[in-house]
């Protein structure tokens, strides 16, 4: 393959008012550079055979999504049901008596709940950037197993100071899931597949929080030397680890490196993704598109809305079972009384899914702000319905857990709306730098003077479920301007052939660089 084939692909920027764009030129300098070692050949090979609409087969690419979501789907979502039983076993230890035997204050029990975040807070971005130059799949798999390692560590903890430091730790190793799930999505599945595929492997959180529930149960029947919450996190811990493992031995680095599937299987993968316009397999760090990405006031947006959407998350992850135990039901009870809050947790997301699939296209953001109304009116149910009421409180709580469906989706805004890879990589980080804060501030709404019905927790779930709400309407007509400025650009330019679209496919560019692009919601 020679120079000029390179180029072939290798769009052409002019901007609205017919002036070449000069950041878009350097990502193609940069692009082109790093196009010659990247599996070329194939991207090539796969826009020459399926460059059109309706060139893959409909049967053949059933097949082929079929045979993705066995192989992807599961391992991703057995990896977060570990990383949410990761998160809660302090809850858990919480109940089986970490408190008392490390004499925790109220207070620092909730900066246990917080101080792991600071961890993740301070490696978010830097986690991203540095996956971005390695095999991202090794590099999950690799933290992964840290994260499993420092659970058992904090197995031996004697003191608040200790248990902190790993905490802190733990939180760092866990800053890249989240991105690395939502670029494992963005890698093999379509823009209009991706919002089921991260419902599929976040719904992964529910049966964390049901499966949480089960081994909270299981270890509180152990009789053993050691206290009960020593065993949680050697057990889940070494569950972790191990997971690590498998997440080595079989998750892809690339559609290109995917083992298990032919050389024509390949090149549909590959093809299959040439509208969304996003690019694929880039390991170079692009300034210029990280610059950008801290300029787009739409990151931003997404920072706030994971800020505003883990608040809740902060302050249920680590007091949930506190806030049923005060409901007036013993400790195993308490346990298994988290398993129908997971099982919601599923059909919420679930549900969230399929409607979005029924609808009409663009209709994701009506859907985020449907699945806010039950999470609001139970919020507002808890603070209002009498003290004594407990098993409408419980019904009222366990209603809270639908913002977890409309966040899901609102995650495919982020990997459908972002082009170019250290664009994406970055604005995959800030929505997660967003959420650390919230994670951070939710457990200090839980004041211990106000247990067992903590008004001021509760409370901030009714709050920030509000300004959620809202937000997801800001998106909305924010994304819908976009578009109307994209449809200006390319009625100037003139070219809407699919040799145009294929120009852009793959080709390194954020979604301001392209003028093929064009934003979901």
């Amino acid at each position: 393959m020679n120079q000029e084939d390179n180029k072939e692909i290798q769009p052409t920027h002019i901007e609205a008012n017919g002036s070449i764009n000069e950041n878009a030129k350097k990502g193609e300098a940069n692009a082109e550079q790093e196009v010659l070692t990247e599996n070329q050949e194939l991207y090539l090979e796969a826009l020459e055979k399926y460059g059109e609409d309706g060139a893959i087969e409909p049967a053949d690419e059933k097949r082929l999504k079929r045979k993705l979501d066995m192989r992807i789907l599961p391992l991703l979502g057995i990896c977060y049901f570990f990383y949410y039983i990761d998160k809660t076993t302090l809850s858990y230890a919480a109940i089986f008596g970490i408190r008392t035997d490390l004499d925790l204050s109220g207070g620092e029990y909730s900066w246990l709940s917080s101080i792991f975040y600071f961890g993740w807070l301070g490696w978010a971005i830097p986690s991203n950037l540095i996956m971005q130059h390695c095999p991202p799949a090794y590099y999950l798999a690799g933290n992964i197993f840290m994260w499993g390692a420092l659970l058992m560590a904090q197995a031996g903890s004697h003191n608040f100071a200790t248990l902190a430091a790993l905490r802190v730790l733990s939180g760092a190793f866990e800053a890249i899931a989240d991105p690395a799930f939502m670029l494992f999505t963005s890698m093999f599945y379509t823009r209009a597949e991706q919002p089921s595929r991260i419902s599929a492997w976040y719904a992964f959180n529910g049966i964390g929080v049901a499966g949480g529930g089960l081994i909270g149960y299981g270890i509180g029947q152990i009789k053993a030397s050691l206290a009960p919450w020593r065993y949680e996190f050697i057990i889940v811990g070494a569950f972790c680890a191990a997971w690590g493992i498998c997440l080595f031995v079989f998750l892809p680095n690339s559609p290109t490196t995917f083992r298990g599937f032919s050389h024509d299987e390949k090149l549909m993968m590959i093809a299959r993704l040439r509208k969304n316009q996003t690019g694929v397999e880039h390991r170079r760090i692009n300034w210029t598109q990280i610059k950008e990405a801290f300029t787009d006031y739409k990151t931003y947006m997404f920072t706030f809305l994971g800020f505003i959407g883990n608040i809740p998350n902060g302050g249920l992850s680590n007091f949930s079972t506190l806030v049923i135990k005060g409901l007036g039901f013993n400790t195993l009870n308490t346990a298994l009384l988290g398993i129908p809050q997971g099982v919601l947790v599923c059909i919420w997301i679930g549900l969230g899914a399929i409607i979005n699939e029924r609808l009409p296209k663009n209709s994701r953001t009506i859907v985020c702000a449907m699945f806010m109304i039950p999470t609001i009116a139970g919020a507002l149910g808890f603070l209002l319905a009498p003290e004594k009421a407990y098993v409408g409180r419980l019904i009222c709580f366990y209603l809270t857990g639908s913002y977890q469906s409309s966040f899901v989706l609102s995650l495919s805004l982020i990997t459908s709306n972002t082009g170019g890879q250290s664009k994406k990589m970055i604005v995959s980080g800030m929505i997660w730098f967003g959420a650390c804060i919230g994670n951070i501030a939710g457990p200090f709404f839980y004041k211990s003077n106000q247990a067992p019905s903590y008004h001021l927790g509760i409370g901030s779930i009714l709050v920030c479920n509000c300004l959620e709400l809202a937000l997801f309407f800001a998106f909305r007509f924010a994304f819908i301007w976009e578009n109307k400025k994209k449809e200006r650009q390319r009625a100037q330019l003139g070219d809407v052939t699919e040799e145009a679209l294929n120009r852009t496919a793959f080709a390194d560019l954020t979604d301001k660089q392209n003028p093929n692009f064009t934003y979901v919601y």
